[in-house]
Parts: C-alpha cells; sequence; structure tokens
C-alpha cells in the first residue's frame, strides 16, 4: 500500500481534569455533532539520539489502536499546518521501515533512529459535520501519558525489549488537551472554535506538539539568526546560503516523493548556494569554499538528467502538437516521450541513490557548519561599501564571456560562450539578490535584468540540447526504416529558436549595465 500525504490544519489546547466541553452545535456551519468515539492510543516516536528531527520541528511515529495506524512523519509547512506522509503499519515493529527513514534522510542521514517517547493517549472524539453530511472538523479530547526514553537522561537502558521507550527510571508526564483540527472546515470556524474552546478554559497548548511538549528543554533548536541592520558582506553571504541550505532541506523530501518540480527546485538552491560561494569568494576562506562548490556540483549533476528530460518532454509535446497533422510522419510525439521517460526515469533512480549515499550525507553535515560558522577569512567591509564591488566582478566576468561569443568564429564555438555568458548572468543574478538588503531596489533591478538575460540564453541552450537529441533520434529512426521528415522539421524550428534567441541576447545586452 503505498503512502498518503495529507495537510493537517489544528490547534491544541491544555485543559484542566474538571473542563467540560462548550456546546460545539453552536460554532457556525455545525448542524450536528456525532456522539462520541473513545480510541485507546499509542505511539512511539522516533529520532536520533541527539534529537535532529525534533530540532527541525519534524515528527516520526508509529500509531497502533485508532483510525489511522501506521507510520506517520510529519513536516511543518506554515502557522498552524503541518503535511503529515502516511505509511501503512506493515510487519516491522522493532525498527523504523527504509521507505519511511528516507523520507527523513535529510535530517537523520546515516545516524540511527531509536525509540525517543512512548505516548499513552486515551482519545474521546467528536466530530462536527454541516448540513450536506460533510465533516468540517473534528475535536479530540486527549488524556496523554507521556514517557521519554531513559538515555536521553543518561539512564542505563541494557536489556530493554519493549519496542518502545523503556519506562523504568523514568518518571511518566501526564496532561489533559483537546485538539480541534479541520476537515473540511475553512479557517473561519478555527478561529470561532478558537473563541468558544477558549471561554471553557482552555488555554494554547505548552507545546506545538505532545512530542515537543513531553521533550521539553532536551531539544537543542537551532539559533535564530538575524541579519543585522547595516550587515557586513559576511552578514549577506550567511543569510543567502543559509536561506539556500534551508531550502535544500525543504527540497530533499520532495524530490524522494516525486511532488512535480522538486527536482527543479532542489537543483536551483545548490546553483544559488555554489554561485554564493564564488561572488563571496573575498570574505570566504577559499580552499573550504572551493570544496563545497566541487561537491555541489556534483549534487546538481546528480539531479541534471532528470530535470532536463522532464524540461524536454514538456516542451516537445507542445511542439509537437503545434505541427499540422498532415507533416507528423509516424510515431513522433510518441518516440520522443519514450525515449524521454527512459531518461528521466533512469536519471531519477541515479538522483535518488545520490541522496541516499556517504558523500550525500557528509556534504550536509558541511553545510549545517558552514551556516553555523561561516569559514571566514580575508577582507569583510560593510556590505553597502564592499558589495558593489562584488557585483562589478561578476558583471565583468560576464562581459568576457560575451567577448568571446562575439569573436567565435564557428557556430560550435558561440554555443558554447553563449552557455557561459548564461552562467555568468545566472552568478549576477543571484549575486544580485542576496545583496538586496544592502543596496535595495539597485539590487533588485539588475537582479531582474540579469534573470532576462539567462532565460534568453536558456531559450537558446535548449535549442541546443534538443537539436542534438532530435538528430539523435532521426537517425534511429532512418535505421529503423522509418520517416524522419518530423523529426527535421522540428530540428529546424529548434535551430530557428536558437538563432531568435541569440539575436534577442545580442539586443538586450547593452542594458545591462552597472549604475
Amino acid at each position: 500500500m503505498a503512502a498518503t500525504e495529507q495537510v493537517e490544519i489544528e490547534t491544541k489546547y491544555d485543559v484542566d481534569e474538571q473542563a467540560s466541553l462548550p456546546a460545539l452545535h453552536e460554532l457556525p456551519g455545525v448542524v450536528r455533532v456525532s456522539r462520541p468515539v473513545k480510541l485507546e492510543l499509542e505511539a512511539v516516536y522516533y529520532d536520533t539520539e541527539a534529537l535532529d528531527l525534533a530540532a527541525n520541528k519534524v515528527t516520526l511515529r508509529r500509531r497502533s489502536g485508532g483510525e489511522d495506524d501506521g507510520w506517520h512523519v510529519k513536516f511543518p509547512k506554515s502557522s498552524g499546518e503541518r503535511l503529515e506522509v502516511h505509511h501503512p503499519l506493515g510487519r516491522v515493529v522493532r525498527k523504523v521501515p527504509i521507505a519511511v527513514v528516507r523520507t527523513v534522510r535529510v535530517h537523520v542521514r546515516d545516524y540511527e533512529l531509536v525509540p525517543v517517547v512512548t505516548l499513552s493517549t486515551t482519545r474521546v472524539v467528536r466530530r462536527l459535520f454541516d448540513e450536506s453530511g460533510n465533516v468540517l472538523a473534528e475535536l479530540a479530547d486527549d488524556r496523554v501519558t507521556a514517557t521519554v526514553a531513559p538515555e536521553l537522561d543518561g539512564a542505563e537502558s541494557e536489556g530493554a525489549e519493549s519496542e518502545g521507550a523503556d519506562p523504568e527510571g523514568a518518571d511518566p508526564e501526564t496532561w489533559r488537551e483537546w485538539e480541534f483540527e479541520l476537515v473540511t472546515g475553512d479557517k473561519e470556524l478555527l478561529a470561532a472554535a478558537d473563541k468558544l474552546l477558549s471561554s471553557a478554559g482552555a488555554t494554547p497548548a505548552a507545546g506545538p506538539s505532545k512530542l515537543a511538549r513531553a521533550l521539553g528543554d532536551r531539544v537543542s533548536m537551532r539559533d535564530e539568526w538575524e541579519l543585522p541592520s547595516k550587515p557586513r558582506t559576511s552578514d549577506l553571504f550567511r543569510a543567502y546560503a543559509g536561506a539556500q541550505v534551508q531550502a535544500i532541506r525543504e527540497r530533499d523530501p520532495e524530490v524522494r516523493r516525486d511532488v512535480p518540480d522538486s527536482i527543479h527546485k532542489f537543483r536551483v538552491a545548490t546553483r544559488r548556494l555554489r554561485s554564493a560561494l564564488a561572488t563571496y569568494r573575498p570574505v570566504l576562506d577559499r580552499e573550504a569554499g572551493d570544496e563545497i562548490r566541487d561537491e555541489l556540483k556534483w549534487l546538481a549533476g546528480e539531479l541534471g538528467v532528470a530535470r532536463d528530460a522532464e524540461v524536454q518532454r514538456e516542451h516537445f509535446a507542445a511542439e509537437v502538437a503545434e505541427q499540422p497533422v498532415e507533416l507528423v510522419m509516424g510515431r513522433v510525439a510518441g518516440r520522443i516521450d519514450d525515449h524521454l521517460r527512459a531518461v528521466y526515469k533512469e536519471g531519477r533512480a541515479g538522483a535518488l541513490a545520490a541522496l541516499e549515499s556517504e558523500r550525500y550525507f557528509r556534504l550536509l553535515d558541511t553545510l549545517d557548519e558552514l551556516i553555523a560558522q561561516p569559514p571566514l577569512a580575508g577582507d569583510d567591509r560593510k556590505a553597502a561599501k564592499q558589495i558593489p564591488d562584488l557585483l562589478d566582478h561578476d558583471w565583468k566576468r560576464m562581459r568576457k564571456a560575451v567577448r568571446r561569443s562575439e569573436a567565435a568564429e564557428t557556430t560550435a564555438e558561440q554555443d558554447h560562450e553563449l552557455h557561459e555568458v548564461r552562467k555568468a548572468a545566472k552568478r549576477l543574478r543571484y549575486a544580485a539578490e542576496s545583496a538586496e538588503p544592502a543596496l535595495g531596489d539597485e539590487a533588485t533591478d539588475l537582479a531582474a535584468r540579469a534573470e532576462e538575460v539567462q532565460e534568453t540564453l536558456g531559450a537558446h541552450q535548449d535549442s541546443v540540447v534538443s537539436r542534438d537529441l532530435l538528430r539523435q533520434l532521426a537517425v534511429q529512426v532512418h535505421l529503423d526504416g522509418g520517416n524522419a521528415f518530423t523529426f527535421g522539421r522540428l530540428h529546424a524550428a529548434e535551430e530557428q529558436r536558437g538563432i531568435d534567441s541569440r539575436d534577442a541576447f545580442y539586443a538586450l545586452w547593452p542594458s545591462l549595465k552597472l549604475g
């Protein structure tokens, strides 16, 4: 049975033992409240010994006794919302199944997952219905007993046999709480419920989750770092690089779950970070930064095969559909799609293998260190004074590439140099984005102009790659005794796309000047 996903929107409240539920049928849109259903739940939460999941506000549990038995992984989304990924219970009870482990690899890497907390909950559930019989929300009245694994407090645990946390030597904590969770209802209902439950004596829960309450101050949360009002150049690097590392943490689970466009977003984060390590070389230890850049280049390459196939599939599906029916000779769209689908499948398998490698895990460790303690060296001044020099350096690098493209003697040489111009434009764009806190609108404008160049030359590079693919497929069709006429038409269209993009770039280039 495949994993399922849902967005969980709920609020939690602490209540005392004597509290009585208010009249839930008085909430807007509620016409009926179900009879209470009593459940006895047991949830065993897993984490590393260092509580890496908890530090990243991610939870992993094995729950039984309710209507959604199974392995649950919850990721933070936005305020009041979490994404829950539900895997079936299966036969494994003492270890976390590998399919579940992979969803949290970016946080736990190759460290062992162990039981850290066992929650025993007596739950009484009431469902709130609208006039059409739809469940708007659920109110859970929970009485919780939490037992923390003695290992977390340094207690001896030799000989422990239970799948959950061994209660021996630990002091269980008990409390009562209400959970109000939306099903089909809206946030107006959530707000109304907050007022109603508060009037009955409920107060906001002591922690964002039962697990967080049970662990208390045992979790070492990541330090909240804020960009100073008058940043130095190194501060801009740390802020921008930190955003990219966080993006990698968020995109990794999405890539593993095959969320649409996740590979692209993951790859962009690696490229932005790699670019920043180059732009900010004057304030960083170059050797350390270049080592990280090499590893990021490797990772982007592992992701690139699947991403490129994904882009080409979308492009050619539209391109073939635009051809006159009478000029499409044979199974053109299907042949292209079959080829690219196979490339994507192989590329995705390679990307997932890379994400399961020790090399990737150690890169993640290095990125954590990079943000916690950037390897600063060299000249670090006030950003408002120094960052223009860094932008100027990246612009001059781009200008050199443009001049090489203008001097190219063959089409192949020019194609290569225009690709270098595109990469330089991308680096200038990312540098300008990172400079926005110091330079404001000036940097924003530069980033927008560089992005326009990047996109224009992106179309040119796509045409180069597409022509190569079409030629290969046309040759194969011919060797198979088929008609390659339509592949020739598509090749000519791609050639014209390349010419148009090239000309558009040279017309645009004079406008990309620093103030």
